[in-house]
């Protein structure tokens, strides 16, 4: 993945591609199908699905929990336990860890996890339940909230309230990239005591929580660094352009409802629109945005990976 050399670069990638009018992101490709693969809900997806699935349950009570495909509980294992722990508990919130969301009851936590293509919806307990719904948590006003995964790669846990930050899944978790906990020094230290790539480090969820494949290879792309270098050959000025880059990327991407590469949609079945502002990412083939050399795609990390290998060095 070698880079031509260019010019250093000045300003952020953000900050320069709100000064200068450009190309319009979308390009030419925009309507044509991603070719990045089925894409996991990242936290842009994820935090979107919170919106616009709180409103839709916040304050009713669970009188009944319908389980078709076990396998999915992961704590307390046993379906009938994880049942009967939350009958007769009201949806106080629904928060978002990383690529968790979190539902609040009245004493517990679900911790949800929806993998490749986990999905809710509410229904009317009158309406047929679609195809590959294995959880549905029926409420006393007659609705239900209904997990479909076509996978069954999902994975749900219960704690009490107190316990589930401390617990794993979320125990595990490092910064949220849009708090003052995730900061340039947080990420620098990091990159230096790792012998990882860069793409490798901003997979980890321990590092940073939220950051999946489509981000991260639009991060370092806006950061102009190749998501196959060492972290540890950072230095301080392109880990500081890094992280102003991936706090940048994600709060576009929260605020225009994620990113609809495969089958995501959110809650009330609505596409996102990032993809058509993706800049590598799916990309392979077609000119890069800001050069006009071809994308290409390789493999970083056990992952595709997409870059410009003029842009990036």
């Amino acid at each position: 993945m070698g880079a031509k050399q260019l010019p250093p670069h000045g300003e952020s990638f953000s900050r320069r591609m709100n000064r200068r009018q450009c190309e319009s992101v979308g390009g030419n490709d925009a309507g044509k199908r991603r070719k990045g693969g089925i894409a996991m809900p990242e936290l842009p997806e994820v935090e979107t699905i919170r919106r616009t699935l709180l409103p839709l349950i916040v304050g009713k009570t669970i009188e009944d929990v319908r389980i078709f495909w076990p396998n999915i509980i992961r704590h307390p294992r046993d379906p009938e336990a994880f049942a009967a722990r939350m009958i007769g508990q009201t949806v106080r919130g629904l928060e978002r860890r990383g690529k968790f969301l979190k539902f609040l009851l009245d004493r517990d936590a679900l911790i949800s996890h929806l993998r490749m293509e986990g999905r809710y919806a509410v229904a009317s307990a009158l309406e047929p339940l679609e195809p590959h719904t294995h959880v549905v948590f029926c409420f006393t006003d007659g609705s239900e909230l209904r997990y479909r995964d076509v996978r069954k790669f999902g994975t749900m846990h219960v704690y009490a309230k107190e316990e589930a930050d401390r617990r794993p899944p979320l125990a595990e978790l490092g910064p949220e990239p849009l708090s003052p906990a995730f900061s340039p020094a947080v990420l620098a230290e990091r990159a230096v005591k790792t012998k990882r790539s860069v793409k490798a480090l901003l997979l980890d969820q321990t590092v940073v929580a939220g950051f999946g494949n489509i981000y991260v290879d639009e991060s370092l792309f806006r950061a102009g660094i190749l998501p196959g270098r060492p972290a540890a050959s950072l230095s301080s000025k392109e880990i500081e352009r890094l992280h102003e880059e991936m706090v940048a990327t994600i709060g576009e991407a929260v605020m225009k409802g994620g990113s609809t590469v495969r089958t995501y949609v959110n809650t009330q079945g609505e596409a996102g629109t990032f993809q058509h502002h993706l800049y590598v990412y799916g990309r392979q083939g077609n000119p890069c945005k800001r050069c006009g050399t071809p994308i290409e795609k390789t493999v970083v990390a056990g992952r595709g990976t997409h870059y410009c290998p003029r842009c990036q060095r």
